[in-house]
């Protein structure tokens, strides 16, 4: 494996020399940087590096009553003007940032619920009851004459 990656490192600093002069006393330098990067090939590269270390670990960033932010670790009941606010990060962006998965909550699970129960107690989401009733009410009565639309107001009159 040693001779191999000298005799690599040969052949490229043999390449490099034939477009290039320099010194012969500069050669012994030439050679020996190039086999110490050759030799750097054999660690693995890191990923973790490239990949920005979160505020608060993502699995204690949700909690029943706060949503932490993973940039500045702030807690909030709702993150998405947060992140627009504070960090200039739409919802999908900091997802993908943090590579977190589709379903991760922008607001917290209390908080998701008490608005889910008062909405259901003001009434969103059902017809209005007069709709509703006049909406049974056509199902049974099926002998009601069929709609007619009123005449347009540039129609000519009939009659």
């Amino acid at each position: 494996m040693v001779d191999q990656k000298m005799s690599l490192a040969a052949r490229i600093a043999a390449a490099y020399l034939r477009n290039h002069e320099i010194p012969i006393t500069d050669l012994p330098e030439l050679i020996k940087a190039t086999y110490a990067a050759l030799a750097g090939t054999d660690a693995p590269p890191s990923v973790d590096a490239d990949r920005p270390i979160p505020a608060v670990p993502i699995k204690k960033s949700i909690t029943p009553d706060a949503v932490t932010c993973l940039e500045c670790g702030k807690k909030q009941m709702m993150l998405r003007r947060h992140l627009l606010t504070s960090h200039g990060l739409s919802v999908d962006a900091y997802r993908s940032k943090w590579a977190l998965p589709a379903d991760y909550p922008m607001a917290a699970p209390n908080y998701s619920q008490k608005r889910s129960e008062m909405a259901i107690q003001i009434g969103l989401g059902r017809k209005p009851k007069a709709a509703a009733a006049e909406a049974s009410s056509d199902t049974a009565g099926a002998e009601k004459a069929p709609h007619t639309y009123p005449a347009s107001r540039w129609a000519k009159p009939t009659g």
